[in-house]
């Protein structure tokens, strides 16, 4: 080793990025809210209670093929 080389320093390791705690808490807050709301009318207007099951099985199955997706992606 030469006078004018510096030892080298190990590089840190690159980490995968994680979820931000706000971002999380934003989407828990949404998602209760949401599932609130959609309790309330069910409770309060019966004849809504079918349109919205169909609605929500719609939205449930929108929401896994995303998910699926998010993830082969990440691979």
């Amino acid at each position: 080793m030469s006078a004018n080389q510096q030892p080298q320093s190990p590089q840190p390791a690159p980490q995968m990025p994680g979820t931000d705690p706000v971002v999380l808490f934003l989407l828990v807050l949404v998602v209760v809210l949401v599932l609130g709301g959609t309790g309330y009318l069910c409770v309060a207007h019966p004849a809504l209670t079918s349109p919205i099951a169909a609605v929500g099985g719609v939205g449930a199955a929108l929401a896994t093929a995303f998910g699926v997706a998010v993830a082969i992606r990440r691979r």
